[in-house]
């Protein structure tokens, strides 16, 4: 019979099948699914495959089959709700319901209008029991980006910073390479992995000519690339466009000859001004939600850092810093508060530490802008 301690650990093997899963399945969720017989034996497991493939329930019953077991009378843990629409795949809860499992426990609803409560109303529906509830921190969590392109409409913002003990991230002759560690650089990349998208801006496409792509880890997709390139100035002989992936470039006016240019190296231009004559930054984010990007790494200069984080659009930090000072040079970010420099420290940014962790002999810290996950 099971328990609620039972159900716990269970969810909990599940999350770490959805863990396993955080660098393929973009734009769906990470979700992991285990199944158990009447006596609380594991007879399948599975995860989400990449987009189009097969959800973590489909995966599980197929791992049951294989195995040689009968699913009919199961339980299904599974950390977020199975999914009653179909979109690229059939609905899950339907092939649950199909395989004869007896009770499903989730981990929370899922913040999709498509579903939202639909998929454990079909479920009681036919006679399944449903828990919700265990490990709704633990999914969410590990699904940010998707529950706030979901509710907000918006990516989950996550600025990557590498930087000096006293916070310069160059030299005031502008180099930065490399400041931190090779391991730091190898974790950075799989952050990179894990992303939706990667945005940069063009200053740092002209001055450092970067590729930007996922290469220190292994990965099965390359994230797109994002360039905010106001007057179209990423050149079409950029390293950039070497990387086979999606390259968007958006801009405050289409320039025809440069954007003929670019478009023919395979990139999509995009124009969306604001008042100033720049690119509306807000507007860019919410047509990257529309483009399915839940979670958007920036790997920027100062002066692009400082725009997103004084527009308030930034979610969270990931700082990697480096054991030396460098006295003078370029900061993380240029202007970041609304209104100029501050006169009370009341103004400044406030932050939520998340996590320290040494990689290498550098220290890599995750702060949240503080209220950004309350959605």
């Amino acid at each position: 019979m099971s328990t609620p301690d039972a159900d716990a650990q269970q969810i909990a093997a599940a999350q770490q099948l959805a863990v396993d899963a955080r660098y393929l399945t973009d734009p769906n969720p990470r979700v992991g699914c285990i199944l158990t017989d009447a006596a609380g034996r594991r007879i399948g497991a599975g995860h989400t495959q990449r987009a189009g493939g097969p959800h973590a329930e489909v995966m599980a019953l197929r791992d049951a089959a294989a195995r040689g077991q009968s699913v009919a009378g199961a339980t299904a843990y599974v950390t977020l709700e199975p999914c009653s629409h179909h979109g690229r795949t059939a609905p899950c809860c339907d092939a649950l319901i199909a395989a004869g499992v007896r009770r499903v426990v989730a981990s929370i609803s899922d913040p999709n209008p498509l579903v939202a409560g639909r998929g454990f109303d079909r479920l009681r529906a036919a006679g399944v029991e449903v828990v919700v509830g265990p490990g709704a921190d633990e999914t969410r969590e590990l699904n940010i980006g998707f529950f706030s392109r979901m509710v907000r409409k918006t990516p989950w913002v996550r600025l990557k910073v590498a930087a000096s003990l006293d916070g310069k991230t160059a030299l005031e002759n502008g180099t930065s390479q490399w400041i931190t560690s090779e391991a730091a650089r190898t974790d950075g990349h799989a952050w990179r992995a894990r992303a939706g998208a990667i945005l940069t801006g063009v200053g740092t496409v002209i001055e450092d000519d970067p590729r930007l792509d996922v290469r220190l880890v292994d990965t099965v997709r390359q994230p797109p690339l994002v360039i905010v390139d106001s007057r179209l100035q990423t050149p079409p002989s950029a390293r950039l466009f070497d990387v086979e992936r999606e390259v968007w470039i958006y801009a405050a006016a289409r320039d025809e000859a440069r954007a003929a240019a670019l478009e023919a190296r395979g990139a999509t231009v995009t124009c969306l001004s604001n008042p100033h004559g720049k690119v509306d930054l807000a507007a860019l984010l919410r047509d990257l939600a529309a483009r399915q990007v839940n979670e958007l790494h920036v790997e920027a200069g100062h002066k692009l850092n400082g725009s997103l984080m004084r527009e308030g659009l930034i979610d969270e930090l990931l700082l990697y810093l480096a054991p030396k000072f460098i006295g003078d040079g370029l900061g993380i970010a240029s202007h970041p508060h609304a209104g100029g420099a501050l006169t009370s420290l009341e103004g400044a940014l406030a932050l939520e530490y998340r996590s320290f962790e040494p990689i290498g002999p550098d220290l890599r810290i995750v702060a949240r802008v503080a209220g950004r996950d309350r959605f």
